[in-house]
């Protein structure tokens, strides 16, 4: 028993000292995703069977290899004239998802049962649905607000807390989602300069206070038991990271360029709710910034 007792304090010093480096040769199923030259097959395989795209249609709404990739004649560089202090907030950003956030994504996405995830996704799905239908009311989006009030009252019901999308099946389909940033966009406020926040990520100067009030209208906020509401902010965290896991195979060459101008042009595509093209969209939203278009226009 005693040589049991002063072996214990150098075997967990071994085991401190050795995990480190275990740590740095575990691989990443994911690691080499953004890499040029680790999946050039792959990509053409895919571009060839149109199989992976589908699937990427279908778990994320939109396909995100066109929104990695501007359109000709688009220049999101113009409207990023903080560029370098951007990039620093970028690799700080990068650096803590690639040594935190990604690895528990990584391992939520491999030890949680498909099944699971979609409960999860849903239930946080279910959440939003109270700032869709605050920011469509805002925004005189009538026929939208109803829809997302509805989703939310049925899922909330009959969906178990939103755990099943039971709305869906009863011809209430999900939205592309509203926020403040976007109502604000349609109240003619001009987007401003791109900016990184630090842990937040992309975001303008129009969209930056507008988290405010999606704070406010998120009904995670107003959970009082602290240890809960901290576990479920972390949950939607980790759940919406790891659902871009196999999207971030896509991104090649320089991230933070792609990343960019993906977000922007995400953003001007919501804003005009997909009904003009990203080209259109994104000329409104630079004549907005100019001030040239009123309230009363197609927004």
């Amino acid at each position: 028993m005693l040589g049991r007792r002063d072996l214990s304090p150098w075997l967990m010093a071994a085991l401190l000292a050795i995990s480190p480096m275990g740590a740095l040769a575990t691989q990443d199923p994911f690691g080499d995703a953004a890499t040029p030259s680790a999946q050039p097959e792959a990509v053409e395989q895919n571009d060839v069977s149109g199989e992976s795209n589908g699937s990427l249609l279908d778990e994320y709404g939109f396909d995100p290899a066109e929104e990695f990739e501007s359109e000709e004649g688009e220049d999101f560089s113009l409207r990023d004239p903080w560029e370098g202090f951007n990039r620093a907030i970028f690799s700080f950003n990068d650096g803590a998802d690639r040594y935190v956030l990604k690895p528990a994504a990584v391992s939520y996405r491999q030890i949680t049962p498909i099944f699971v995830q979609q409960g999860v996704s849903n239930f946080f799905s279910n959440l939003a649905e109270v700032t869709n239908t605050f920011n469509g009311v805002l925004q005189g989006k009538w026929g939208q607000a109803g829809n997302d009030a509805g989703r939310l009252l049925i899922n909330t019901t009959i969906g178990i807390a939103g755990l099943f999308d039971v709305a869906k099946h009863m011809g209430l389909e999900k939205g592309d989602g509203e926020d403040f940033g976007q109502t604000l966009a349609v109240w003619g406020v001009p987007s401003g300069p791109y900016l990184v926040l630090p842990l937040l990520g992309p975001s303008t100067v129009r969209d930056t206070p507008a988290r405010v009030v999606d704070y406010y209208t998120n009904p995670l906020t107003y959970v009082e038991h602290d240890p809960t509401r901290y576990t479920l902010k972390a949950t939607d965290i980790i759940q919406s990271r790891a659902s871009l896991l196999k999207a971030e195979s896509l991104l090649q060459g320089d991230r933070y360029i792609l990343l960019r101008d993906a977000y922007l042009q995400r953003r001007d595509f919501l804003i005009v709710d997909g009904e003009l093209d990203v080209d259109t969209a994104t000329e409104a939203a630079e004549a907005i910034d100019q001030g040239e278009v009123e309230e009363s226009s197609d927004y």
